[in-house]
């Protein structure tokens, strides 16, 4: 059997269209939740890779922060516009290819939230997506993701492990905290993985 093509719109669409969407929670993350509550990045403009149907981007929008959200699956874009609708102009929704994003996203974000981004994109674009990451944000920037699934293989979603995303990370990024997720999702214990990182130095090209 061929390997699914998870790099093609059509893919994560399909998965749409027949309810194959278990990575979406009806809301956003309870860690990302808990965390802007009560230890808040720095305000400013974040960017949410992968935004599916744009939960999380919503509550970052709620709380103050200017959003840009991006996915390329129509019908996870179709249900974030209508979201970022509520929210007075705070959040703005891209159908776009993360990895066709042009110079003029370079150095443009303030904050990077990630969450069930990093382990649909095929793991051998890892590094590219790591080097994007740095490439988008500012110097200084923050990275804040939870990472899923921690497993030893299979996917999508495929396996993601400190041990994998680290030191993929090291050249851009100064790690400072690697552990559980405040607010686990309860069917997910033990699967996710929290990372906080700072952009440190000035952005290069991937």
């Amino acid at each position: 059997m061929s390997e699914p093509d998870v790099s093609a719109p059509a893919f994560w669409q399909r998965r749409y269209e027949r309810g194959e969407d278990g990575w979406d929670l009806g809301g956003p993350h309870p860690s990302l939740v808990h965390l802007l509550d009560t230890a808040p990045p720095p305000p400013g403009r974040v960017l949410v890779p992968g935004c599916g149907r744009g939960w999380d981007a919503l509550a970052l929008a709620q709380r103050g922060w200017e959003v840009v959200a991006v996915d390329f699956a129509e019908a996870a874009v179709g249900t974030a516009r209508r979201l970022a609708a509520t929210v007075g102009g705070r959040l703005t929704v891209a159908q776009r290819d993360l990895f066709t994003l042009g110079p003029e996203w370079t150095a443009a974000f303030d904050g990077v939230w990630e969450h069930t981004c990093f382990c649909a994109i095929d793991p051998a674009r890892r590094d590219a997506y790591a080097a994007l990451v740095a490439r988008v944000l500012r110097p200084g920037g923050w990275f804040l993701a939870c990472f899923f699934p921690l497993r030893a293989a299979g996917g999508p979603p495929f396996a993601v492990t400190p041990a994998d995303v680290v030191p993929r990370l090291a050249r851009h990024f100064r790690v400072e905290r690697v552990g559980p997720p405040p607010r686990p999702v309860p069917h997910r214990a033990g699967q996710e993985w929290l990372l906080r990182a700072r952009r440190v130095d000035a952005p290069g090209r991937p």
